[in-house]
């Protein structure tokens, strides 16, 4: 059994920043890909940025220049640094990991609980 547990988030103002956090525990043999969605009300949960095992980084358009996702494998754990937020970026954002464990055979994705971001213009 995986679980991923998110901190961060909050409400803050356009313009400034935040960072969540998502730390990933459990039988972890590997993890693949990690990642970033976000979901807003009325909207679908979309991609926001994903990172893999190997360092390649992708970004939805809307974040590109203003959010970085990195990770500390040995801390199993996943970043989001989001700077020149806007109000647009308010939404529950998930973090998301492809996980390897030791009871199975094949990778398959978690989710983190969520998290609240508010920006306030």
């Amino acid at each position: 059994q995986v679980q991923l547990v998110q901190s961060g988030g909050g409400l803050v103002q356009a313009g400034e920043s935040l960072r969540l956090s998502c730390a990933a525990s459990g039988s972890i043999v590997r993890m693949n890909t990690m990642g970033w969605y976000r979901q807003a009300p009325g909207n679908q949960r979309e991609l926001v940025a994903t990172l893999t095992r190997l360092g390649r980084p992708n970004y939805a358009d809307s974040v590109k220049g203003r959010f970085t996702i990195s990770r500390d494998d040995a801390k199993k754990t996943a970043y989001l640094e989001m700077n020149s937020l806007k109000s647009e970026d308010t939404a529950v954002y998930y973090c998301n990991a492809e996980v390897l464990t030791t009871s199975e055979f094949t990778a398959r994705d978690y989710w983190g609980q969520g998290t609240q971001v508010t920006v306030s213009s």
